[in-house]
């Protein structure tokens, strides 16, 4: 199998070079016309989405005496002697382009048998730029009626196989420009993603947030727990990290004095790919001073309904085969009261780890070595048994504070603290503190973190000596929120992997063995 695969590999790899050869050799032959293969610029007058919007009452046959001009790359050609269809696309859609052989020669008198260069020598995935009249055939096809026409690209390498098109999904992901060629569904998809980011944007400027970038080369990793990328600056000779969070640095602003501020950023976390998981994915994180987690619940919903609400898409929609209801209010359980709800185990009763443990082994859950706490097997039962089944917009409330070491105590429960996440689909969607402010509190928390990194845990991470300085010179009450924007924008865009809503995800390098 492996034998045939690599000899069709060959073949295929063969018949694409004879094919770039001989549009090597036009490029030669449209030189020696006097023809420009590589042009410097265009000027359009329309595209093709608002031509076929304008002209779609148009009688068929009908044509009218206004000339257009646009721009973009022939995906499909049909040649009928002297006459001949190219279908264009431009970024916004396609039209057909109508070319008359004695009207282009007529047109073009400056250049000797333009009609028949254009049939010899235009190939598909050539950009070509042109200029004509409006016509919609007699078959009812929108059409530019070609008076002129210039080469601004020639493409050297073929589109793929109109009825197969780019089928291979790792293929698509490594060659994205084809993908996006191709496919004008990927075009929409990150279409979409701009009008998300675009939407969160003037949602918090409106209500006076301040987007301030912070630093993606950090001394110290912090902010979550993930293992972090290292990389070395040569003239200071120190080994800096990647950040895998914004949250404290954008908290040193609410020490410094701004109340509301927020950050859409690159995140790097050195750890496993997966449909969910990418190393290198996009996050907001906001900040409110004199908020806590009650008001960043509040935010969450009007932030992701806005942005359904710009994106011009209904209250339900559908994603994966299940409708998701985004109507107001959602619902708010306790990490407690849904694993009790799943799985008749109520958590606060337990007064002993090795109580707790006992009535989870009946489950048949996998419990990890480094789980010794009650809170650490409420949350992997959490994950295990509950987690993948909240298919609905759900907060999660009250996290157990030896998961949650920048949070703040909950105020009138033991234990946990007051932090939310937003459940969707089976995926977390966001995370959310009541901060915590209290310096010596947290100073003990990243302690035990710095303790857990020194005995080998990957994702711990040591003392930031400034951020605990910054909080001793007095943090207000403040809410933080975090939105996976990746994640978000699969849910509105109905993908099925985070591959699909990033523009150039990882992948494995081809020349690597495995």
């Amino acid at each position: 199998m492996s034998f045939n695969s690599s000899q069709q590999e060959a073949q295929f790899n063969s018949g694409l070079q004879e094919i770039r050869a001989t549009r090597l050799a036009k490029v030669e032959e449209l030189k020696k016309l006097g023809l420009v293969p590589y042009a410097y610029q265009w000027k359009s007058t329309h595209n093709a989405a608002h031509l076929q919007k304008t002209y779609v009452d148009l009688g068929e046959g009908e044509e009218l005496d206004k000339e257009v001009s646009l721009a973009g790359r022939i995906m499909a050609r049909r040649v009928f002697g002297k006459l001949a269809f190219f279908t264009l696309q431009d970024e916004t859609g396609n039209i057909q382009l109508y070319l008359d052989k004695k009207i282009i020669q007529d047109n073009m008198s400056n250049i000797e048998n333009p009609f028949n260069h254009l049939k010899k020598l235009i190939d598909t995935g050539d950009i070509i730029g042109v200029t004509g009249s409006i016509k919609k055939t007699e078959k009812g096809e929108l059409s530019i009626k070609v008076k002129t026409y210039e080469i601004l690209t020639k493409s050297l390498l073929p589109l793929p196989d109109k009825w197969h098109g780019l089928t291979d999904r790792e293929k698509r992901y490594r060659q994205r420009y084809i993908d996006l060629i191709v496919n004008p569904s990927t075009r929409e998809t990150f279409r979409c993603r701009s009008k998300v980011i675009s939407s969160i944007r003037k949602f918090l400027e409106e209500r006076g947030f301040l987007e301030i970038e912070t630093p993606v080369l950090q001394s110290e990793a912090g902010g979550a727990d993930a293992r972090p990328f290292i990389t070395h600056h040569n003239t200071l000779n120190m080994d800096l990290y990647l950040r895998i969070a914004t949250e404290l640095h954008l908290k040193r602003l609410i020490v410094g004095g701004f109340e509301k501020v927020f950050e859409i950023g690159r995140i790097f976390r050195n750890e496993g790919i997966s449909t969910k998981h990418n190393p290198e994915f996009t996050s907001i994180e906001i900040y409110e001073a004199y908020s806590d987690y009650y008001g960043m619940m509040e935010l969450t919903e009007k932030i992701i309904t806005r942005i359904i609400h710009d994106i011009g898409q209904d209250t339900i929609i559908e994603c994966q085969g299940q409708k998701i209801n985004f109507s107001q209010p959602w619902r708010k359980i306790t990490m407690n009261e849904i694993v009790k709800e799943k799985n008749n185990l109520d958590f606060e009763s337990f007064k002993t780890f090795e109580e707790a443990k006992i009535a989870v082994n009946k489950l048949g859950i996998q419990i990890p070595e480094a789980c010794r706490t009650i809170g650490k097997l409420l949350n992997e039962v959490f994950e295990q048994t509950v987690e993948e089944t909240i298919i609905q917009p759900t907060f999660i409330l009250d996290f157990p504070v030896e998961i949650s070491p920048l949070a703040k105590p909950h105020r009138t429960k033991g234990n946990v603290v007051e932090r939310f996440e937003l459940y969707i689909m089976g995926r977390e969607l966001a995370n959310s503190f009541s901060e915590l402010t209290d310096p010596i509190d947290q100073r003990e928390r990243l302690e035990k973190q710095a303790i857990k990194k020194a005995a080998g845990d990957l994702e711990a991470h040591n003392i930031d000596e400034d951020f605990l300085t910054a909080l001793e010179y007095g943090m207000p009450p403040t809410g933080g929120l975090g939105i996976g924007i990746d994640r978000l924008i699969m849910l509105l865009t109905n993908s099925a992997s985070i591959r699909d809503v990033i523009a150039f995800p990882l992948l494995k390098n081809q020349n690597v063995e495995s």
